[in-house]
């Protein structure tokens, strides 16, 4: 198997961030997500909370069900999920109970982030797996996107 790169990490963030941006053209916050097993990927999917009426239907939240019905099982051993946007505690949660091996991410989330920033639930002493994590692959992108999204939208609404 070979070992992610850094070139690897931005490419699939890259991949992370057209999500993302699909999210947005339809009106969801952009945040895309890519899950990716021996460099290969198995789902790339991007929020879709509004188009779902799905509280949990977060990027990450469906690459993982993708990637279990995809391999027949909740345990991702040896996947990687990039996500333009640091986890929620309930994406982060998801991630720990699937056993990823590998987190990488863009911008870090200093209103909800729970892989370092406000929690730290991917590297809790008290949980029985740890994924590594990568922080900041592709951040300025990542948060421009945000920053575009909710501007236009703030814009909109005073109109």
């Amino acid at each position: 198997m070979a070992v992610s790169s850094q070139t690897d990490d931005q490419r699939f963030m890259a991949m992370a961030l057209d999500q993302a941006r699909g999210a947005a053209a339809a009106g969801e916050v952009p945040v895309g997500a890519v899950l990716t097993v021996a460099g290969e990927v198995l789902s790339a999917r991007g929020n879709e909370r509004e188009r779902l009426h799905d509280p949990t239907a977060h990027a990450e939240m469906l690459v993982l069900r993708d990637a279990a019905q995809i391999i027949g099982g909740w345990r991702l051993r040896e996947a990687t999920l990039y996500v333009t946007l640091e986890p929620c505690a309930m994406c982060a949660g998801a991630m720990v109970l699937a056993r990823i091996k590998r987190l990488v991410y863009g911008a870090d989330d200093p209103k909800a982030g729970a892989a370092g920033t406000i929690l730290n639930i991917v590297d809790h002493p008290a949980l029985n797996h740890r994924p590594e994590v990568r922080a900041g692959v592709m951040a300025i992108e990542a948060a421009r996107l945000l920053r575009e999204f909710f501007a236009t939208r703030r814009e909109r609404d005073v109109l």
